[in-house]
């Protein structure tokens, strides 16, 4: 599986993003799709987690709330919109894959994007 993150930038505190992850290389409806996010100086982080057929979602206590996970099937991509930023949320954001299972692990993961930077100004 191939994942490529894109829609990060520079906004500033109470406004919105939306993060894709394109996915491709394999038959996807099996897999599960992780956000996670690490910023500098800090461990990588879980932020929201959803199956292929989008019939669940998790998300970390830090963005419930302000946070939705999506699929859309028909373009093999997977969403992160994020409302009400806070400079908290500055990092760089992964996308991830695994099969199956739901899982809040960095480690439990085997397919990983290229990160995509967010900075959230005060």
């Amino acid at each position: 599986v191939q994942l490529q993150a894109c829609g990060g930038g520079l906004v500033q505190a109470g406004g919105s993003l939306r993060l894709s992850c394109a996915a491709s290389g394999r038959t996807l409806s099996s897999y599960v799709m992780g956000w996670f996010r690490q910023a500098p100086g800090k461990e990588r982080e879980f932020v929201a987690v959803i199956p292929w057929n989008g019939a669940t979602t998790l998300y970390a206590d830090s963005v419930k709330g302000r946070s939705t996970v999506s699929i859309d099937n028909a373009k093999n991509t997977a969403y992160l919109q994020m409302n009400s930023l806070k400079p908290e949320d500055t990092a760089v954001y992964y996308c991830a894959a695994r099969a199956f299972f739901l899982s809040v692990l960095v480690r439990e993961y085997d397919y990983w994007g290229q990160g995509t930077q967010v900075t959230v100004s005060s």
